[in-house]
């Protein structure tokens, strides 16, 4: 079997790490490829991994020669293997690829992402051409798909992550000391995107009030306008107080690892929260808010769920576990089993096999 997927490839963060999981756990026997609009640090990790992606140019919408040139390209991109479907990750991707898939044939999925709301212009497009199936990340956004577009089938079948990477304690000491935290310090992380619901401006309001020798890691930098104002925003608010703002980084996984907690006191629903489940799998507890996809990462064996995203909840959820060591720990070592079960990558990879294998069987037969 084989798999092309389209994604837009000018953002980094879940989608893009779940795909970087799913070609990690590709076989001879269920084979991923990658199309992408954009060459930009997806690509760039995709051929560190071996992986050579298909680059068919970038898009605007709002200028319909780069779409009917990218479409072109991913037509012959289609017609050059004989793919057994086509899965268009989020809206965008999907308006992009369904009259392609359409074109040649082939049965076309769409993995959901975010919460569909049905008002925006790329899921008023795809509405129009409705893709054959959907792929839900969570439960939480599949109950939001029944809503939007209840015709239409769907699986719910958790994002891939990539297993942690082996680090050891001189490299996670190394690591620490680089970015100014002793042993005794405890490392608070948060690794998002730089967007307003994700809490980060509770956070640095909540460290205000904490106890202890601490210090807040903020990763990830401006990826569009918004969020660069969004940015500037929070340093002046984090003045004075034990944060650290680190950019953006590629090594992610390692930060985790070299810190105490993870915390990301969400303001609204995350969908799922790739980056939760990296956390658990290095072993680091997460804090986050009790709403959306987190509910079905996060429990009581491996982090702390708080009914409110307030620096109140969220400080005092902090101070627990930052005067408690033995409880973070216990926490922490629960992670990286309850990381395997939701999002293994080999099990990810063969639900999305057998998505597309029932899809083929319903297509043809109709």
């Amino acid at each position: 079997m084989r798999i092309l997927h389209v994604t837009a490839g000018n953002l980094f963060g879940g989608i893009e790490r779940m795909l970087l999981g799913i070609v990690s756990a590709a076989n001879d026997e269920c084979a991923h490829d990658i199309a992408l609009s954009f060459d930009a640090r997806l690509s760039r990790e995709l051929r560190d991994y071996g992986v050579t992606p298909h680059v068919i140019g970038d898009v605007r919408f709002r200028r319909p020669d780069t779409v009917w040139r990218a479409r072109r390209a991913l037509r012959r991109v289609i017609s050059a293997s004989a793919y057994d479907a086509v899965i268009a990750h989020a809206p965008w991707s999907c308006a992009l690829a369904g009259p392609a898939a359409r074109r040649a044939g082939v049965p076309l999925l769409m993995w959901v992402h975010d919460a569909p709301h049905g008002d925006q212009w790329s899921e008023r497009r795809v509405a129009r051409m409705p893709p054959d199936r959907f792929i839900c990340n969570s439960g939480y956004t599949a109950a939001l798909v029944a809503q939007w577009m209840p015709g239409v089938a769907k699986d719910v079948i958790h994002p891939a992550v990539a297993a942690a990477p082996d680090v050891s304690t001189i490299e996670r000491r190394t690591l620490r000391e680089e970015l100014g935290a002793r042993e005794a310090t405890t490392v608070i992380l948060i690794a998002a995107r730089l967007e307003a619901w994700k809490g980060h401006r509770v956070l640095i309001e909540a460290a205000r009030q904490l106890r202890g020798d601490i210090v807040v890691w903020i990763a990830g930098g401006p990826q569009r306008p918004a969020e660069a104002a969004y940015a500037e925003m929070l340093s002046r608010l984090a003045a004075g107080t034990a944060v650290r703002f680190l950019g953006e980084r590629v090594d992610v996984p390692r930060l985790m690892a070299a810190a105490d907690i993870y915390c990301q006191p969400n303001t609204a629903p995350e969908p799922f929260g790739v980056v939760f489940v990296e956390a658990l799998a290095a072993g680091t507890p997460v804090i986050t808010t009790a709403m959306g996809g987190a509910t079905e990462i996060v429990d009581e064996q491996c982090g702390v769920l708080v009914r409110e995203s307030t620096p109140a909840l969220v400080g005092a959820a902090l101070q627990r576990l930052i005067d408690d060591s033995s409880l973070r720990n216990a926490l922490g070592s629960q992670g990286p089993a309850r990381a395997r079960r939701i999002s293994d990558p080999a099990d990810a990879v063969r639900h999305v096999c057998d998505a597309v294998r029932e899809q083929r069987l319903r297509s043809s037969a109709a």
